[in-house]
């Protein structure tokens, strides 16, 4: 399949099957990594990483990636680049294009990301904007296929703050691949109408169904709970008023006993606050898979930046 010169903004861009050609690539990289095979894909390439965010798993995993693949990773800091602030965005894109060959943005605005992608004139990543997140997502499904063998069918449960960015990628990629996908949430915390109308209309295509739900009995049948911090980036002012209306949403042991399944796996992208959105004993237990997650992550990426700005 041909990805060459695509960019990532968010996963409503591409088709099923080059979402499962992205999550099968990503498998073969990991296999390979094992035996001790690295390629050299990305050899003479220059990567930006540009990070208005700071990042863990992010930024480790596109360096690596980018390493592995005979690459050479940029590091650009909120504080190292005039985007935005003395330049525009815009002619940030021109300049960093004319000089990478690739570039990754993980920051606040989608539209930053995609004036990026639109006037740099080469392949640009959405390492995570205040909307979406995509390249966890891939992270996230390449995950539930190594524990499943399969995607569609599943039933993926998503608890706790409904209108993150996380929660909106993956309702798009379940909804893409045929996942049926759970959002429990407090009302106040849904998603956008639009998205999830738009999100049941993928289903349709693939067959799955969409709910969105403020009761937790939701979570029956679930072969996966993913929860994510219930106070992101740039919301501190908000703690107090939303632990409080997220408490019931916590996913402890009574939670994942009400799936009705003992091999319900529990998912979080990280980093975690334990004792808020998920228990200590949850996130340690033997169902947990969240650093497998965060593995993948790198896995996933190496597959984004071979297949849409790699030589074949």
């Amino acid at each position: 399949m041909d990805l060459k010169g695509r960019s990532l903004l968010t996963l409503k861009d591409y088709t099923k099957e080059e979402i499962e050609y992205l999550i099968d690539l990503a498998i073969e990289l990991k296999e390979n990594k094992k035996k001790g095979i690295l390629g050299d894909r990305l050899k003479n390439k220059n990567i930006a990483l540009i990070f208005e965010k700071p990042s863990t798993r992010t930024r480790c995993a596109f360096t690596v990636a980018c390493v592995d693949e005979g690459g050479h990773p940029e590091y650009l800091g909120k504080n190292d680049i005039q985007l935005g602030h003395k330049e525009s965005v815009e002619d940030t894109a021109r300049v960093l294009g004319r000089l990478f060959d690739g570039i990754q943005f993980r920051g606040f605005s989608q539209d930053t990301v995609a004036k990026l992608a639109q006037y740099s004139g080469v392949p640009v990543w959405n390492g995570l904007t205040d909307l979406y997140h995509p390249t966890q997502v891939l992270a996230d499904l390449m995950t539930l296929k190594e524990n499943f063998n399969t995607l569609e069918g599943l039933k993926l449960v998503y608890i706790g703050d409904g209108r993150n960015n996380m929660a909106n990628s993956l309702m798009i990629g379940a909804a893409k691949l045929g996942i049926n996908f759970t959002i429990i949430a407090p009302e106040s915390l849904w998603p956008e109408k639009e998205l999830v109308d738009q999100c049941e209309v993928y289903g349709k295509e693939t067959g799955c169904k969409i709910v969105v739900s403020d009761n937790v009995d939701e979570v029956n049948g679930a072969d996966a709970i993913y929860t994510d911090v219930w106070i992101s980036m740039g919301e501190e002012d908000k703690a107090k008023e939303r632990i409080e209306m997220l408490k019931p949403y916590q996913v402890n042991s009574e939670i994942m006993g009400k799936t009705g399944k003992d091999n319900s796996i529990f998912m979080h992208c990280l980093p975690a606050v334990k004792g808020y959105e998920v228990t200590e004993e949850v996130f340690e237990g033997k169902n947990s898979v969240v650093f497998d997650e965060a593995e993948n992550r790198m896995h996933t990426i190496k597959a984004v930046m071979v297949a849409t700005a790699g030589e074949k």
